[in-house]
């Protein structure tokens, strides 16, 4: 069976700021705000283009039965996959931000639970990157089953778009 069936995607573009820190321990943020004051140590990205609210029906209908949720985040050169878990419980209607949790904890902002990444863990070129206000770009993929970060970002890299995503 193709993997191309058993996957969602949807993709948005963010900017980054001189504030970005990136140091939160459990979360990780991008927002569709316009800036980014200190306080903000979870964000690394403002200016989103899209919000929860705006991803397509297919990634949030996977991420509320629980598939697998990847966020592969590409800044330059520079690229990281974090993985965590959708749940039922997950409203995705936050106009706004859009939050990588490593806890359990849901809210209308959380995109994935049970993450293995928090802003803490970002690759630091990536953020020194955002940090000179560069664009990111972060790929949203649902699956029922793991992917290694390999194949994740293996199905990006061999095109896989939201057009052709049935």
């Amino acid at each position: 069976m193709s993997l191309r069936k058993k996957v969602a995607l949807d993709e948005l573009e963010f900017i980054g700021h001189p504030n970005v820190l990136a140091t939160h321990k459990t979360t990780l943020e991008i927002t569709t705000e316009d800036y980014l004051t200190p306080r903000g140590d979870c964000i690394i990205g403002i200016n989103a283009s899209k919000s929860l609210a705006d991803l397509n029906e297919r990634v949030k209908s996977d991420i509320r039965l629980g598939y697998y949720v990847y966020l592969v985040i590409q800044v330059g050169n520079y690229s990281q996959v974090i993985i965590g878990k959708g749940s039922p419980s997950l409203s995705l209607d936050d106009k706004v931000r859009m939050i990588i949790r490593k806890s359990t904890y849901t809210s209308s902002s959380t995109l994935m639970i049970m993450a293995n990444s928090s802003a803490r863990n970002i690759d630091r070129r990536i953020v020194e990157t955002l940090r000179r206000g560069n664009v990111g770009k972060a790929f949203i993929l649902t699956s029922e089953y793991p992917l290694k970060d390999v194949e994740a970002l293996r199905e990006l890299v061999n095109g896989l778009s939201v057009d052709n995503i049935s």
